[in-house]
């Protein structure tokens, strides 16, 4: 099915639907939404993603100042724990009245494979822990082009695996957002291919699942896009592919096979040049029997899910009360 008719099949449904389901009209954006896409504009997002040369300059300038990942902004009632995993820093974020019977979140973070956890991100995973009692597990996984897909994702996977094993019979849900939505994926096929468990849950927040941005249509849509530029997330993609191939599903997971994953729950908007790939994702999911809710507003941006709008805070109600 092509992504036009698609769309057009899922009418952009607000609340989520699963595939199949009659879907209710999208409504208009909200004025707190419609006001922070333009908010948005101002900011100096899209001009990083502008050029190749732009997106070097920036991980120059990392590379000399690389940016904190500690913990920020996670409020009260939580408490962090840093720990060592193959090498890599994670934090473990925990209810501060105790944490026995809770499940399990592994979260992981966007920023194109070149940029830090931020704020925005812990103060996400500060709300999972304290509203819906779990503990979130926050691998800090080295940047490209320090590192590269062939080592990050099967880490990763190896990183998941192992809390799997120690979660029991608790629930795991693994929440990404942009890059750490496509990490989250290749992960779990890369479990997949080798025989081990699945987490309870996916829940993927605007998924960079195809690094070449080669869609006709995302020319128009990056047009659109206030945070997002194709020259930009293509240059970001080569360095954190490495070695391999831009299309790898190590890098583009989209292009991997989707039997036997865990269930899907995807957030996108029509202002996300990637959006395209998220209604492709949800396709091919289905097509082979993992259950799918894709959730699709119009004109919401990239990672709309965490902003602070109603839109936002409804996804993120969605979101809690599946890791919960």
């Amino acid at each position: 099915m092509s992504v036009a008719r698609l769309v057009s099949a899922l009418q952009f449904c607000p609340g989520g639907c699963m595939f199949g389901a009659q879907a209710p009209r999208d409504p208009a954006p909200s004025l707190q939404s419609r006001a922070f896409n333009l908010l948005l504009r101002q900011l100096p997002y899209k001009e990083q993603l502008a050029s190749a040369e732009a997106v070097q300059a920036h991980v120059q300038k990392l590379a000399l100042q690389p940016a904190s990942f500690e913990p920020t902004g996670l409020g009260r009632g939580v408490e962090a724990t840093l720990t060592k995993m193959g090498g890599w820093p994670v934090y473990y974020t925990a209810p501060s009245s105790g944490h026995e019977g809770c499940n399990f979140v592994m979260f992981l973070h966007g920023g194109g494979y070149i940029n830090e956890i931020v704020p925005a991100h812990w103060r996400f995973i500060g709300q999972m822990t304290r509203k819906a009692r779990v503990v979130c597990v926050v691998p800090i996984y080295p940047l490209a082009p320090r590192a590269t897909a062939k080592d990050v994702v099967p880490a990763t996977a190896e990183l998941l695996r192992m809390l799997l094993e120690d979660a029991g019979p608790a629930k795991v849900t693994v929440v990404g957002n942009s890059a750490g939505a496509s990490l989250a994926l290749a992960a779990c096929q890369w479990l997949r291919d080798r025989g081990h468990r699945q987490p309870n849950r996916l829940m993927l927040i605007s998924p960079a699942a195809e690094a070449s941005v080669s869609r006709p249509e995302q020319t128009a849509i990056a047009a659109r896009d206030p945070i997002q530029d194709i020259p930009g997330i293509v240059e970001a993609a080569r360095l954190y592919a490495g070695e391999l191939d831009v299309g790898h599903p190590f890098v583009s997971p989209l292009n991997g096979a989707f039997r036997a994953l865990a269930p899907m729950t995807i957030f996108s908007g029509t202002r996300d040049l990637l959006y395209p790939d998220s209604v492709d994702l949800a396709e091919r999911a289905r097509a082979v029997g993992v259950p799918v809710e894709l959730h699709l507003l119009r004109d919401q941006p990239h990672n709309y899910a965490l902003m602070p709008t109603p839109e936002g805070r409804q996804a993120r109600g969605i979101i809690l009360r599946a890791v919960a």
